[in-house]
């Protein structure tokens, strides 16, 4: 890694706190690979050799079961994946490839857990990013096991809405296939679901999106931050 790569990680939660030296230990195998779209990353079930950093593109994390297949997060710039199983050295539980062209760093994860068993403020770091990944889980299965198809939808959309500064028209951040599944819906329920928002003032276009009542929105999403709000 050339020293303007290792400078993109540094300013990340995870890695700011740490001693330069300890930096250098976490760093001195790792290495950058751009990958094209549509490639496996990693696999449901095999050994975390690698934790991860995606640091231009983007990547899906899915898994599988009995021949079927569900989207489990998107990830963009800059963020890692996967840290729990790299820290107990435990097998993958998910799969991650590539949605378009993208730029990864793969550190080691014997180096990683050297690192976590000496430095205390590297290991604070962990924890607190672990417990913010559990609490997003939590969240996403009260989403899935409190709220109805519509509903996820339309708290998802008011989610975008927020991410895109409360813009009333943007575009959805990944391909309604691939958001049919991140939302435990069938792409034929996702289309119903569409035409469903309709009288809610939901337009939506491929993957443009236009709200033209808020208030209607809302009342029919219900929205909470002990939900929705992924900083909390």
């Amino acid at each position: 890694m050339r020293p303007s790569q290792t400078s993109e990680i540094r300013k990340l939660d995870l890695f700011r706190d740490m001693s330069e030296e300890n930096f250098l230990i976490l760093t001195r195998g790792a290495y950058v690979q751009t990958f094209p779209p549509q490639v496996e990353l990693i696999s449901e079930g095999d050994a975390a050799d690698f934790l991860h950093i995606v640091v231009a593109g983007g990547v899906e994390l899915f898994a599988g079961w009995n021949g079927r297949e569900t989207s489990m997060a998107t990830l963009r710039p800059i963020s890692t994946f996967i840290l729990a199983a790299t820290i107990r050295d435990a097998p993958y539980l998910m799969s991650a490839r590539t949605i378009e062209k993208s730029r990864v760093i793969l550190l080691p994860s014997y180096d990683v857990r050297e690192v976590f068993d000496n430095d205390n403020d590297f290991a604070r770091a962990v924890v607190a990013e672990l417990a913010q990944c559990y609490r997003a889980v939590v969240k996403n299965t009260k989403d899935m096991k409190l709220r109805t198809s519509l509903e996820r939808l339309a708290n998802y959309l008011l989610r975008c809405r927020a991410k895109n500064e409360d813009a009333d028209e943007f575009e959805l951040n990944m391909e309604k296939r691939r958001l049919a599944s991140y939302l435990g819906m069938t792409p034929e329920n996702l289309s119903r679901a569409i035409k469903a928002l309709r009288p809610y003032g939901v337009e939506v276009e491929a993957t443009a999106v236009r709200i033209t009542n808020l208030s209607d929105l809302e009342k029919l999403a219900k929205p909470t931050p002990l939900i929705d709000d992924k900083s909390l």
